[in-house]
C-alpha cells in the first residue's frame, strides 16, 4: 500500500488503529465508534517505534481496499506490548491526577484523601483548574507539571554552604586526596581531566593556570602543580567538568568519614515528599558533579532525600547559562512538551537560558542570594511551600 500521498498526523479525534511495520496495526479504538468513522495510523517499515514523531505517523480511514495485488492490514506482533504500555500509562496517568486533585484512588467513590488522623488533606483546601493544576498562594492559576528540575546552590541549598563548607574542603584536601589516591584509575582519569581543561587555559591566557608535568618527572611534581591549579580554580568558582568531578570525588571521602554534612533549607524536604506523592518526578541539575549531587542528598541534616529525587543531571549535559542544555533535559525526561517541566533556581541567567526551551521557570530568593535585575520578567518564591 503507497502511504506518502497520506497526510502527517498532527492532531486527531476519535478511534486510531496502529499501524507499524508498513501494514502491520495495533487496534486500540473504542469499538462502539462505527467503522466508517474509524482511523488506521500507519507507520514506514524501519522506523524505530521509541523514536517515531509525528511527521513518521500517517492517517487512513478505514477500512483499507484489499483488493488484489494489496493485502488487508495485519495486527502488529507487539501489538500485546504496545497494549500492555498503553494500559500501564493510562493506569499510572489516573492514579497520578487523582492524587493531584486530593482524590482516594483506591476506593470506588473516589472522595477525598484523609491525612493520618482522618482529616481530609490540606489538598482538598485548594480550588482546581479544569486544565491544569492548582491555585498558586497569590491566586495564580498553576500550570500542570509532570517533572520539576531544582538547582541547588540558592535553591535547596544556602550558598554559604557552598562556599564557605564544601569548596574550603575540597581546596584543602585536594593534596592529601591525590596523594592517597594518585595510583587508582579513578583518579589518574581525574588527572587526565585536569591536564586536558589546563592546557586550554594555558592557550586561552587563563589567570592562574600553570603547565602540568609528565607523569615522568614524579607524583610530588605533578600533584604540586595539580593543587595550584585546583586552587586558581576554585577561588574563581569555574563551573568545568574537570573542576567538578575531582571535587566530588574528594567530597565523597569527607561525607562518608562524617567530616561534612549536606545541608538544604528547612522547606524542602516537605516539599520533595509532597510533589513526590502527587506524582511529580524531581530532578537535580546542578554545576556539581551527579556524585556531588548525590553525597549532598543522602548525607543531608534531615536524612537521605534521594528516594525523593528521580535523577541528576551535571555539566556534562552542558553549561546551565546555554539554552541548548534544557534541550537535552527537555529530551531526556520524555515529556510531551516543556512546558511541562518546572525549573526552580536562583540564577537569572539560567532563568533566561531556561526560558526559549520552554521550561516553565520560577527564581528562588533565599537568603544570601545575588540580586536580580529589576522587572525581570519571572515569578519568585521564597519557600518551597509556594510551589
Amino acid at each position: 500500500m503507497a502511504i506518502a500521498s497520506a497526510a502527517p498526523l498532527m492532531a486527531m479525534n476519535g478511534a486510531l488503529k496502529m499501524a507499524t511495520n508498513s501494514q502491520s496495526y495495533l487496534e486500540v479504538q473504542d469499538n462502539s465508534i462505527p467503522k466508517p468513522q474509524q482511523l488506521i495510523v500507519i507507520s514506514p517499515s524501519g522506523v524505530q517505534k521509541e523514536r517515531m514523531v509525528e511527521e513518521d505517523m500517517y492517517v487512513l480511514s478505514a477500512p483499507l481496499a484489499t483488493s488484489y495485488p494489496h493485502k488487508p492490514p495485519k495486527y502488529s506482533d507487539c501489538a500485546p506490548l504496545f497494549l500492555k504500555v498503553q494500559l500501564n500509562h493510562r493506569y499510572h496517568d489516573a492514579t497520578v491526577k487523582f492524587n493531584q486533585f486530593g482524590l482516594d484512588w483506591t476506593t470506588t467513590t473516589h472522595g477525598p484523601i484523609p491525612n493520618s488522623n482522618g482529616a481530609l488533606s490540606s489538598i482538598q483546601n485548594v480550588k482546581m483548574s479544569a486544565k491544569a493544576g492548582a491555585l498558586a498562594s497569590n491566586g495564580d492559576i498553576e500550570p500542570l507539571r509532570r517533572c520539576i528540575v531544582l538547582d541547588i546552590e540558592g535553591t535547596t541549598t544556602p550558598i554559604s554552604f557552598v562556599t564557605d563548607v564544601l569548596f574550603p574542603y575540597a581546596r584543602d584536601n585536594v593534596g592529601r586526596h591525590l596523594d592517597a589516591t594518585y595510583d587508582l584509575a579513578e583518579t589518574q582519569e581525574d588527572i587526565e581531566l585536569l591536564r586536558a581543561q589546563v592546557q586550554e587555559d594555558l592557550e586561552n591566557g587563563v589567570a592562574g593556570a600553570v603547565p602540568i608535568p609528565s607523569n615522568d618527572a614524579g607524583k610530588e611534581k605533578v600533584i604540586a602543580a595539580l593543587v595550584k591549579n585546583v586552587e586558581a580554580m576554585i577561588k574563581a568558582d569555574r563551573k568545568i567538568t574537570a573542576l567538578k568531578e575531582l571535587q566530588g570525588h574528594i567530597w565523597q571521602t569527607g561525607f562518608k568519614n562524617n567530616e561534612l554534612e549536606g545541608v538544604v533549607f528547612d522547606d524542602v524536604p516537605e516539599a520533595l515528599e509532597r510533589w513526590a506523592a502527587s506524582g511529580i518526578k524531581v530532578y537535580i541539575y546542578s554545576s556539581g558533579s551527579r556524585l556531588a549531587q548525590r553525597l549532598l542528598f543522602g548525607y543531608t541534616n534531615y536524612g537521605d532525600l534521594r528516594k525523593y529525587l528521580c535523577g541528576f543531571f551535571d555539566t556534562t549535559v552542558g553549561n546551565k547559562k546555554e539554552t541548548k542544555s534544557y534541550h537535552e533535559i527537555t529530551a531526556s525526561l520524555g515529556v510531551d512538551h516543556p512546558s511541562e517541566i518546572l525549573f526552580v533556581t536562583d540564577v537569572y541567567q539560567e532563568a533566561i537560558a531556561a526560558k526559549p526551551a520552554g521550561l516553565e521557570v520560577i527564581i528562588s530568593v533565599r537568603p544570601g542570594n545575588g540580586p536580580l535585575p529589576d522587572n525581570h520578567g519571572f515569578r519568585t518564591v521564597k519557600s518551597f511551600s509556594e510551589i
